[in-house]
C-alpha cells in the first residue's frame, strides 16, 4: 500500500493530464493558460528572479542578469508591459567592468516605494577571485519610468566582514510603517535594512537588524539563510520573518527589530537536510518547503503546534506536491487557495492547496521546451557546450536546474510573470484568476505583494 505522501506525489504528477480537458501529445500547456507575452533576453544560464511593481498604472517587472557563461550580463533588464501581449525590453543596466567579475551576478530584485517615490533593489553575489566581492545590493530610483534617462543609482550595501553579496531580498512594509529590506549573507545571520535611513546616508548605514541561525550544522553549504519571506500576522498583530537555511525553517517575531524572537522552527524532516525556500499561506499557519535537490517534492506542514507551544519544533509533513518526480520545483508565489510555482524543467505550474493535505494540479505551462537534466552546473570545459552534449557529466543535485527559475503575479489583475533560464521573459495569464485580494477567501488580505501606501498593521 501507498504511504500517504507516495499518494500525494502521485496526485501531484497525474492530475496535468486530466485539468482543463485531456492533455494531447506534445500539449506545451493547459487549456486554461494563455501566453500574453515571451522575450527571449539571451544567452541561456542568465535569466534568475523576476518581480513586478504591483500598480496598474506602472506597468513594469524586473528580471535580475547573472554573469552566465562568456556573457557577463550582472544587473537586470526592465520589461515595459503596458500592453502586456506586447512586452518590450525598456531598459538594461549592467555592472561596470563586467567582465572583471567572478561569481553569480544579478540574483534578485525587489522593489518599493518610500517619499513618494519608487525604487528597485538589485542583489548581487560576486567572488573574491574579482572585484565587488562585498557588494549586497543596489538601489536604483525608477520614478520616472517610462523615461530611461531618469533611472539613476542611488545607494548600495557592502559587506567587506562578509563578502559574498546578497542571494536573496525581499522588501516588506513593517507595521511601524518602516519600508524594509530583508537580506540574505554569507554569515550566519539574515540582514535587516531601514530604507529610509538607507536612502538618506546613501550608504550602508541602514543596517536595523540581525535575525540569527539557530541551527547551523545543516548539510550541504547552507549555513546561511538562502531564501526568506515576511509577512503580517493580524491575529498576533506580528511581523514575522520565514528564514529557510542551513538545518531548516525558521519563524520569528521581528515586530521588535531591536530583539528577533525565535517562534518556531521546522527541523528534522525526513529527506531534507537543509533549508532552501519558505513561503506562507496568509493566515501564517501552513508553511511551504522547497530544498534543492532532483527529486524533492515541494513539502508542506501545519505551524500551527510550534506557534501555539505544543512542540520545539515541527519535523511531521501534512502534504507534499510535484508535477515530475524527476524534477524539482524552485520559487514559489501563494496567493490562496492557489501556489503559483516557477518549477524549472516544468516552467509554470499551479496547485490547489484548499485542503493542505491533498493539494492538487490546476494549470500549467511549459516555458522551458528543453532536454531533461542539462542543468546549470560549473564543470571544466565551455558549459554552454556541455549542455548541448548529453556525454558531459553534471552533478545530480545541478542536473535539473533550468528553466522556470523566478516567479511573481500582479494582484491588480492577474498577470504572472516567469523568469527562465533558457527561454527568458514569460507573461501569462490563467482563465478565471483576475485578480486576488485575500478577503474575498477569507484570509487575511497578506502575501509578498506589498501595500507600501497604507501598510499591512
Amino acid at each position: 500500500m501507498l504511504s500517504r505522501i507516495a499518494a500525494l506525489l502521485l496526485v501531484g504528477s497525474v492530475l496535468p493530464s486530466v485539468l482543463a480537458g485531456q492533455r494531447s501529445p506534445g500539449a506545451q500547456g493547459s487549456r486554461n493558460v494563455r501566453v500574453l507575452s515571451h522575450l527571449p533576453l539571451g544567452r541561456i544560464f542568465t535569466v534568475s528572479d523576476v518581480e513586478i511593481e504591483q500598480e496598474l498604472s506602472r506597468p513594469y517587472a524586473y528580471v535580475s542578469r547573472m554573469m552566465g557563461y562568456r556573457a557577463p550580463e550582472a544587473g537586470f533588464d526592465i520589461i515595459d508591459l503596458k500592453r502586456p501581449t506586447a512586452a518590450r525590453v525598456l531598459y538594461r543596466w549592467r555592472i561596470p567592468n563586467a567582465d572583471l567579475h567572478q561569481g553569480g551576478g544579478g540574483m534578485a530584485s525587489a522593489y518599493f516605494k518610500a517619499r513618494g517615490r519608487y525604487y528597485v533593489v538589485q542583489s548581487f553575489q560576486f567572488n573574491l577571485s574579482g572585484p565587488d566581492a562585498e557588494l549586497g545590493a543596489m538601489v536604483f530610483d525608477v520614478t520616472g519610468l517610462p523615461d530611461t534617462a531618469t533611472v539613476k543609482e542611488g545607494a548600495s550595501i557592502r559587506l567587506p566582514q562578509a563578502p559574498g553579496g546578497f542571494h536573496e531580498t525581499f522588501a516588506y512594509k513593517h507595521s511601524s510603517g518602516r519600508p524594509l529590506l530583508f537580506a540574505t549573507t554569507q554569515s550566519p545571520y539574515g540582514h535587516v535594512y531601514d530604507l529610509d535611513r538607507l536612502l538618506a546616508a546613501d550608504s550602508s548605514d541602514g543596517l536595523v537588524a540581525r535575525i540569527p541561525i539557530p541551527d547551523t550544522t545543516g548539510g550541504g553549504s547552507l549555513r546561511a539563510y538562502h531564501d526568506m519571506y515576511a509577512a503580517y500576522d493580524p491575529v498576533s498583530r506580528q511581523d514575522r520573518f520565514y528564514g529557510a537555511g542551513a538545518s531548516g525553517y525558521y519563524v520569528f517575531d521581528v515586530t521588535d527589530l531591536e530583539s528577533p524572537r525565535l517562534l518556531t522552527s521546522v527541523t528534522g524532516v525526513a529527506g531534507m537536510r537543509n533549508g532552501h525556500t519558505f513561503t506562507v499561506t496568509p493566515d501564517g499557519r501552513y508553511g511551504i518547503l522547497e530544498t534543492e535537490y532532483q527529486y524533492a517534492p515541494l513539502r508542506l506542514v501545519d505551524l500551527k503546534p510550534g506557534l501555539d507551544g505544543q512542540v520545539k519544533t515541527i519535523s511531521r509533513l501534512i502534504g507534499a506536491w510535484s508535477s515530475d518526480w524527476t524534477t524539482n520545483p524552485h520559487n514559489i508565489e501563494i496567493r490562496w487557495p492557489y501556489v503559483f510555482v516557477a518549477a524549472y524543467e516544468e516552467g509554470l505550474q499551479v496547485f490547489n492547496m484548499m485542503d493542505p493535505t491533498n493539494p492538487y494540479t490546476v494549470a500549467y505551462y511549459d516555458t522551458y521546451d528543453g532536454p531533461h537534466a542539462r542543468g546549470r552546473a560549473p564543470v571544466v570545459g565551455d558549459p554552454e557546450l556541455r549542455w548541448r552534449d548529453p556525454t558531459w557529466p553534471i552533478p545530480a543535485t545541478a542536473a535539473v536546474i533550468n528553466g522556470a527559475w523566478g516567479i511573481d503575479v500582479r494582484n491588480a489583475d492577474g498577470l504572472i510573470a516567469i523568469g527562465d533560464l533558457l527561454t527568458g521573459f514569460w507573461a501569462l495569464k490563467m482563465d478565471g484568476f483576475d485578480g486576488w485580494n485575500g478577503h474575498q477567501w477569507g484570509m487575511p488580505n497578506v502575501s509578498s505583494a506589498q501595500d507600501w501606501d497604507r501598510g499591512t498593521g
